[in-house]
């Protein structure tokens, strides 16, 4: 034989060789491509997951929202996904309820931060995780989970493709009510007061300043420019007289403490990336508390809105003489009491004039899908 036939011989060989590599790596890389899938998937999901919405239909972009949801699962090869829409009655606990029962893989909350709040109470301590679409004005949790706010496929890839991530929960009860006149404010709450009644938070709960910002946020002023109407709204409470409060932490003795606002916080960042409880994690087990002071009026609020910036960046200013202040602890329960009575708010939602409360963490209570 020539050496031009062992040199054709070779180079079938060689071919060959090529051919079953390159078909052991494509071997290898869909079985990874199929591992990760499963990875990606919580828990006893199948691989193609049903996925159940519940919307909210008064927020703006929810309409279209179906056909956008319909068209992503078409494409991806999933199940014509469960559609649930809210009430005002039943903001979200009921149709997670129903979406369970029908087999959900994954419930999704699309709307803002009142019905993601209202569909986790009923996902709580379930083996389904929940999905987030954002379509509301604060979104809250979805900033502090780093969801997509904007584009429906790019929040759904993470719904589908992410990890699943157990955090925690918080629960505030308002043990005593203030005596106020129903009607005082446009968003106070229409229900009657209830003090045994728990209300979960995933983000923030507060008393004082932050909760009369968002109870006194005008709700046509939110529609046309978001977040900011909460903003315009703490301008009118400015001027308003620091709290006297007193609280216990875990099983602390009474602490007396001067503030504007008290809050409790599960994580911290906020609409336009502020950074309120720069050391809150999702999963910590405990949460953080933040006692928020001003003093000396312009310039107080000035030096807070600068201690608020820079701990955002990583810079603390410790010194104990600060006309703007916030102190910062971290406690698993806490409860606070402020005789003459301040505005109440879990997540953005108004719950009146508290004159106690009292609030406990839930820890990893609730599945959710993350990047």
């Amino acid at each position: 034989m020539g050496w031009q036939v062992w040199l054709g011989i070779g180079a079938i060989v060689v071919a060959v060789l090529a051919l079953a590599v390159a078909i052991g790596v494509w071997t290898r890389q869909a079985r990874m491509r199929r591992r990760d899938l499963r990875r990606a998937t919580p828990q006893g999901m199948e691989a193609l997951p049903q996925l159940a919405v519940i919307v909210n239909p008064s927020k703006h972009g929810a309409g279209g929202l179906l056909v956008q949801v319909r068209a992503y699962c078409s494409a991806h090869g999933l199940a014509e996904p469960l559609w649930y829409e809210t009430t005002v009655d039943d903001p979200g606990k009921g149709p997670a309820r129903r979406a369970l029962d029908d087999g959900a893989d994954v419930v999704i909350a699309a709307g803002g931060d009142g019905t993601v709040r209202a569909v986790a109470e009923t996902m709580v301590e379930s083996d389904t995780p929940m999905g987030v679409l954002p379509v509301g004005t604060g979104n809250l949790l979805a900033r502090n989970l780093e969801l997509p706010l904007t584009g429906v496929e790019e929040a759904l890839d993470v719904i589908l493709h992410g990890r699943t991530r157990a955090i925690d929960v918080g629960w505030l009860r308002v043990t005593e009510f203030a005596e106020t006149p129903r009607g005082d404010h446009p968003n106070q709450p229409d229900h009657e007061p209830d003090t045994d009644r728990r209300h979960i938070f995933l983000v923030l709960a507060g008393l004082g300043f932050d909760a009369a910002m968002v109870a006194t946020a005008d709700a046509d002023l939110k529609k046309r420019v978001g977040w900011v109407a909460y903003f315009v709204a703490g301008l009118s409470h400015m001027q308003a007289r620091r709290m006297r409060a007193t609280l216990q932490l875990d099983d602390s003795p009474l602490v007396e403490a001067r503030a504007r606002s008290i809050m409790v916080g599960n994580c911290g960042m906020l609409p336009g990336g502020v950074t309120l409880l720069p050391d809150a994690v999702l999963d910590d087990g405990v949460l953080d508390v933040a006692a928020v002071d001003v003093r000396g009026g312009v310039f107080g609020w000035a030096q807070l809105t600068l201690e608020i910036a820079m701990q955002g960046v990583g810079v603390r200013n410790d010194l104990p003489e600060k006309l703007g202040r916030i102190d910062h602890t971290k406690a698993r329960r806490a409860r606070i009491r402020v005789p003459a009575g301040e505005e109440a708010q879990v997540d953005g939602d108004p719950l009146g004039r508290a004159v106690e409360i009292d609030v406990q963490v839930q820890a990893g209570a609730l599945l959710v899908r993350a990047p």
